[in-house]
């Protein structure tokens, strides 16, 4: 885009590619609440229909932001031993800060999360597969594009927009699940607001993701 980007178009474009890229997944979630969490265990096929279901929303997201004038080259998270490393060391500084918190909110009643995981029938590929274009789908737009592009408004509205879609489309897996991604979310939202590196917070997420099944 040859001229500079209003305030107003920027908002719009963010809602348009958070519709894009997250609108389904907080629809199926919210519905997944209001019927009080019918088991949905993993399955090989299900972690296919999301890596489907990604790569189509990814490409339409792309498509329009590239219309847009948009430099997709910003996205582009650049792998690294270094950078992996460090994703490696906010997967366990997330999981360190959510034991406590998870003691304290810990019920009788197992979480749908748990329950969906203890259920799932799952091989090793689909997992490694759904972790890698998760990790990359959700904090490639969540961290790299709206996180980034919502600075503009102040970077605690940038992290805090950003940290509610995460927990939006994450309430499938019940209050605890929820309150956990809101925690993973907030240390990752706050390394990228200073080091601005997409590839450690996106290897941080896939490492979660494949420790959400090894665990």
């Amino acid at each position: 885009m040859d001229r500079p980007i209003t305030p107003r178009e920027t908002a719009i474009d963010c809602i348009v590619v958070g519709v894009i890229c997250f609108g389904w997944f907080i629809l199926v979630s919210m519905q997944s609440a209001a019927s009080d969490y019918p088991p949905q265990p993993f399955s090989d096929a299900s972690l296919l229909e999301l890596i489907v279901r990604e790569a189509l929303y990814a490409s339409v997201a792309l498509f329009y932001l590239h219309a847009r004038g948009y430099d997709l080259a910003e996205l582009l998270p650049l792998p690294s031993a270094v950078g992996t490393l460090i994703g490696l060391a906010l997967y366990v500084a997330s999981a360190l800060a959510w034991w406590p918190i998870d003691a304290a909110l810990r019920s009788p009643a197992p979480q749908p999360i748990e329950e969906m995981v203890a259920n799932a029938s799952v091989s090793l590929v689909p997992v490694l597969a759904m972790s890698v274009v998760n990790g990359l789908y959700e904090e490639v737009f969540l961290l790299g594009y709206l996180q980034s592009a919502l600075e503009r408004f102040g970077l605690a509205f940038a992290v805090g927009a950003s940290l509610l879609v995460r927990v939006a489309y994450h309430t499938y897996q019940g209050p605890a699940g929820a309150v956990s991604v809101l925690a993973f979310g907030l240390i990752l939202s706050a390394y990228f607001a200073r080091r601005r590196s997409l590839w450690p917070v996106v290897s941080a997420h896939m490492f979660a993701d494949i420790g959400g099944f090894a665990l």
